[in-house]
This record gives C-alpha cells, sequence and structure tokens, in this order.
C-alpha cells in the first residue's frame, strides 16, 4: 500500500490549480475528480495524472481510501461540502473564501474543530515569494511600527462571468470583494500580524456589471445575451484596527481606470515602508522596500524567486495532516476575513462606519489573536 496522503479534488475550474500543486508533492496522490464539466474534467485528469473521474462528489466522501480533498466549488456549496467531508472523516483544503458569510465559515470551523479534521483555507497569494520576504522584514522590526496600510486588486475589465453563479448575490456571496479582494486582505491582514479590526466604513458600487460591461475575455464562462448582476464591480473600505493603525480596501472587477489587471499592497511604518505591485499577473520582482540610507531616501527591490502559490499551500497542507503543524492559512483566518467582508458589506448598505462592537457583541474574538 502506498504511504502517500491520496486526495480527491472536487470541482474541475480552480481544482486544476490544486491538481497542478498536488501533482509537484511527491507525499500526495490525487486519485479522482469530481465534476459536472465532464470534457473539462478529463482534460484535467490526463493533464495531472488523475486515474479517475466522478460526476459524484458524495462517492469520494464515501471512499474509505481517500485522506484528504479539495473542495473548489462555487461559494455557496462550500459549507455543505465541507461540512459532509469533515463528518466523513476527511481532511479539508478549501477554496478561498471560506464560505458565503462568517456565520457560514464558524460552522465549518467548529465541525473540523469537532472531528479533529485539518481545515486550510486557500490564500495563496500569502505564499508569494515577495509578500513571505515581505513578512520576515515586518517581523524583524524593520518597517517599525505600521500604521497605515492599502490592500487592492483592480481590473479595467475582468468580470469572471457574467450571468454565471459569480453574479448572484445568492450563489456568490457578494462580487469583486468576495473573490478577488479576499485575497489582498489576506495579504494585508497577514502581514500586519491579523490585527485587531475594531471599526469599519464601506462603500459598494454596481456600475458597470448590470450594463453588461466589463465582462473578462479569459473567462471560461462565456457572456450572456441576458446579463443577471446582482453583486458588486467596485468595493472600497477604510478599516481601523485596536493599534491605530488604518487599511484602505479597495477591490474592483470592472472600472474606468489605469489598471488592467493589478494587484498587491502598500505599507508605511514609522522606520521603513513596503509596497508589492504585481500588474498581469508578471512574474517580474513586485517587490519594492523604502527607508533611508544615511539618510538618503532609498528604494530597493529584492530579486525574488517566484513560487507556486498553491503548492506552497498544499505543502502546508499536508505538512499539518503528516506533522501536526498548524494550518496556515487557517480556517480562523478564513472566518477572520469573511467577517470583514460581511462589515464592508454591512457598512455599505447602512451608509455609515459601523464598529466592531455592535455588529458581533458576544461573537468569537477573531480579529485578533
Amino acid at each position: 500500500m502506498s504511504n502517500k496522503i491520496r486526495i480527491g479534488i472536487i470541482g474541475c475550474g480552480i481544482g486544476d490549480f490544486h491538481a497542478e500543486a498536488y501533482l509537484l508533492d511527491p507525499r500526495a496522490e490525487v486519485i479522482t475528480l469530481a465534476g459536472l464539466d465532464t470534457d473539462r474534467c478529463l482534460e484535467i485528469c490526463k493533464k495531472n495524472h488523475i486515474p479517475e473521474h466522478t460526476t459524484n462528489y458524495e462517492e469520494i466522501l464515501a471512499r474509505a481510501d481517500i485522506d484528504a480533498v479539495s473542495v473548489c466549488v462555487p461559494n455557496y456549496l462550500h459549507k455543505p461540502i465541507a461540512i459532509a467531508a469533515l463528518r466523513a472523516g476527511k481532511h479539508v483544503l478549501l477554496e478561498k473564501p471560506i464560505a458565503l458569510d462568517a456565520t457560514e465559515g464558524e460552522e465549518i470551523v467548529r465541525v473540523a474543530q469537532e472531528t479533529e479534521r485539518v481545515l486550510g483555507i486557500a490564500f495563496s497569494k500569502r505564499y508569494r515569494g515577495d509578500v513571505q520576504l515581505l513578512k520576515k522584514q515586518i517581523d524583524s522590526g524593520a518597517l517599525g511600527d505600521i500604521y497605515y496600510a492599502r490592500a487592492f486588486w483592480n481590473r479595467r475589465a475582468g468580470i469572471p462571468g457574467l450571468g454565471s453563479w459569480f453574479t448572484s448575490k445568492t450563489l456568490a456571496g457578494g462580487g469583486s470583494l468576495i473573490d478577488i479582494g479576499v485575497h489582498v486582505i489576506d495579504m494585508v491582514l497577514y502581514l500586519m500580524g491579523n490585527p485587531e479590526i475594531t471599526a469599519v466604513s464601506g462603500a459598494t458600487y454596481s456600475k458597470l456589471g448590470g450594463q453588461g460591461k466589463g465582462h473578462w475575455a479569459g473567462a471560461r464562462f462565456r457572456q450572456p445575451t441576458e446579463v443577471v448582476f446582482e453583486v458588486d464591480d467596485l468595493a472600497t473600505a477604510m478599516v481601523r484596527t485596536g493599534s491605530g493603525a488604518t487599511i484602505h480596501i479597495e477591490s474592483s472587477w470592472a472600472a474606468y481606470g489605469a489598471a488592467t489587471d493589478e494587484f498587491g499592497v502598500s505599507l508605511m511604518g514609522d522606520k521603513g515602508g513596503a509596497e508589492i505591485r504585481v500588474k498581469d499577473y508578471t512574474k517580474e520582482p513586485a517587490l519594492k522596500l523604502f527607508s533611508d540610507v544615511e539618510g538618503v531616501p532609498t528604494d530597493l527591490q529584492p530579486r525574488v524567486v517566484h513560487r507556486h502559490e498553491h503548492n506552497s499551500i498544499v505543502e502546508q497542507f499536508l505538512n499539518s495532516i503528516i506533522d501536526g503543524v498548524p494550518m496556515s492559512p487557517s480556517g480562523e483566518e478564513g472566518v477572520n476575513r469573511a467577517r470583514v467582508i460581511d462589515l464592508i458589506y454591512e457598512s455599505s448598505q447602512l451608509g455609515r462606519e459601523i464598529s466592531v462592537s455592535e455588529v458581533v457583541a458576544g461573537a468569537p474574538a477573531v480579529f485578533g489573536e
């Protein structure tokens, strides 16, 4: 019998990235893939040497020879499938976001704790080489006290699928903020050491998607003739933390601006600053560090080795299963990010800043560690 961790993948969209990552780790073996798009699934199976395909994910959960699953399905299916997998005794690597909202995420985390299974969330951007280098710089004190940060992901025309599940409030839970904004929210909170969030002032907009504009040319979903667009195509927020630092968050699927597809973070501390700005998914160095050398303002651009981001997530997931290493990103961090998003949407609806205490009084303290 093989001593490898035997994996099942549920979902043949982003599930392709998971399959590639497992293939790179000799400790894992993907033996089956579940998905309804048979042609796409068979293509992924062939490319990644996966021997089996099924259209019924429950068949995977029923198998005693499956140790862990990657759940890579639309957001509204995260909670039921993740909980079913955990109760079936499987470790779960769940694509971001953890669920439609923080309440659903808390349910998943609770079941993971009850079943003593590993639960990880695929915030892949935190394992970019530049993010990891910057994290070491911050933890060493090189930036000093970080008092302001910005996290952004802006697309000129990047709605993943007009009329698909992505643009349904019921199926996705939100738009640009929950889809791509959650990545940079995780990046900035991870870099800052998961600070306590005290208040949020947010605003969301739906200006272009409803007009049928902003469809992402690279999306695998075809643009429909009739568009259903119930979510945000742009979101912005100012977040206050317990230390007094503030974080500006901005995400857009579609907006008339200079960026084609650009994401990153910038941080300002009392000893130095930093910026990561990734344009059109380039693999070129994206990190800049700002400081003074002998009183002279100095910009540094380290040469950072590109990392396969999902491979790093899978590596952490397998470390946690095999060696008991705490999972990072954890389910609790997934709930944390979901609650920030919930607060931004709530603030936008109310049209004012809201404090965390007035919204989540009595809730678990997931905003600080």
